[in-house]
């Protein structure tokens, strides 16, 4: 199996350079937001791991919500950052792209502070690398070569089928002249279905570490998380009364930005960024949801659906500007309404404990309790804090997570040595 790896690379952005940026990275779209693969700067086509790309200005449009707070507004200023999720390693992977897009990439990036050049592009890269304190993926070990081939077969199979007079076949004789058909087209060339690679090593003994050294560590320190609890839970008591909700109606401008960039496929990217609550006592929470969150992406929720959604890809959280800030990425499918309606009405709760951390957020009971249930000021807050994206790459553009699990599944029946007549029924029916 070869597991999954993302990169977010962030640089300031040069005041006086910030139109020409724009320009450049808008040369790199067909429409506005979408990833045009003749763009001359980076041919993220060309990189045969990489299952999203986007490039984002990151630009905080709620700074001076610290006023409600009596904290000065927050820092002003502009940062370009890169995210990719991949196949493989990263060495491996930012070696790819620097062999394949170093020259563009140090074009886009020199109008950023502190700009890379040819020669130390990976060393800047790796410098400038913001690493995710929790990351989802749809499915790890997925790899974007099986995702291909996978959809290559189910169409090929689907064609076959259209063709050919199955009436009156069982599901077993559907199979045995299914399953020859591959093998004719395997052998012909036409049809190629890559065996999955060993696991790394070194991957394999960091993740049962992980798996098991987390639980064991929160073993060691319950009897002080018992002691804590109480006068955790009043703590939080004290700032869900205080806590001020600022959530507006988005701008009509802000809210066209962001429209135009939505649904042109049947997958959409989103991203969002933010202030946190100010004090400690948020700072340690959130990060411990995300240590939570992290945790079970990638030991429990590992195979096809976050809690009970299963229309999400890729997703990371990632605190920037030491950790005042954190921003948080997806690439998911259907629309908007659609994502954010699924949440709520299926994981509030999750919604809540992770966003809850972030200023304006709307009120919540104990955690777990109201805020996202608060439908329309729960959208408000959170397209206030989305942005736009410059450049949206997708490697797969008219599959869902939904479709890859299709496929999959009927490579992986045609691989079967033997199925009963049920499980070959519900094989059948998956065309």
């Amino acid at each position: 199996m070869t597991p999954q790896a993302n990169i977010m690379i962030v640089a300031s952005i040069a005041p006086s350079h910030e139109n020409e940026l724009r320009s450049l990275l808008a040369s790199m779209t067909s429409q506005p937001g979408t990833y045009d693969p003749t763009n001359a700067l980076v041919p993220f086509h060309e990189i045969d791991t990489l299952h999203f790309a986007r490039f984002v200005i990151l630009e905080d449009a709620t700074r001076d919500d610290l006023l409600a707070y009596g904290d000065p507004i927050a820092a002003s200023g502009k940062s370009l950052a890169l995210l990719c999720d991949f196949d493989g390693e990263v060495d491996r992977f930012i070696g790819d792209l620097v062999s394949i897009a170093g020259v563009g990439l140090v074009r886009i990036f020199s109008n950023c502070v502190s700009p890379p050049t040819v020669a130390n592009l990976t060393s800047w890269l790796h410098a400038h690398n913001a690493r995710a304190s929790a990351s989802y993926v749809n499915w790890i070990g997925r790899t974007l070569v099986q995702v291909h081939e996978e959809e290559l077969l189910y169409q090929a199979l689907g064609k076959r089928i259209e063709a050919t007079d199955l009436s009156g076949s069982s599901p077993r004789q559907v199979w045995d002249a299914l399953h020859r058909f591959v093998e004719q087209e395997q052998t012909a060339g036409r049809i190629t279905l890559t065996p999955e690679p060993p696991t790394p090593l070194s991957w394999r003994i960091k993740n049962i570490l992980h798996c098991i050294g987390i639980p064991l560590l929160l073993l060691l320190f319950l009897p002080l998380i018992l002691l804590y609890l109480p006068f955790f839970l009043i703590q939080l008591r004290i700032h869900e009364k205080t806590d001020p909700v600022i959530a507006p109606r988005p701008r009509a401008d802000h809210n066209h930005d962001l429209a135009r960039i939505e649904d042109h496929l049947v997958t959409n990217q989103f991203s969002a960024y933010g202030n946190l609550k100010p004090g400690s006592f948020r700072r340690w929470t959130i990060a411990t949801v995300f240590l939570a969150i992290d945790y079970t992406a990638r030991h429990v929720f590992n195979r096809g659906f976050l809690a009970r959604v299963v229309t999400i890809q890729f997703a990371r959280w990632v605190f920037l500007d030491d950790h005042k800030r954190a921003f948080f990425a997806s690439n998911y499918d259907g629309s908007l309404e659609a994502y954010m309606g699924d949440f709520i009405n299926k994981v509030a709760w999750g919604l809540n404990v992770v966003f809850s951390n972030g200023l304006g957020y709307p009120k919540t009971d104990w955690l777990i309790a109201n805020g996202a249930k608060d439908e329309l000021t729960f959208k408000d807050y959170l397209r206030r804090h989305q942005l736009p994206t410059q450049v949206w790459y997708n490697a797969t553009p008219n599959l869902t997570a939904c479709d890859k699990e299709r496929n999959a599944r009927i490579r992986s029946g045609l691989e079967q040595p033997w199925m009963s007549d049920r499980a070959l029924q519900q094989w059948i029916g998956l065309f």
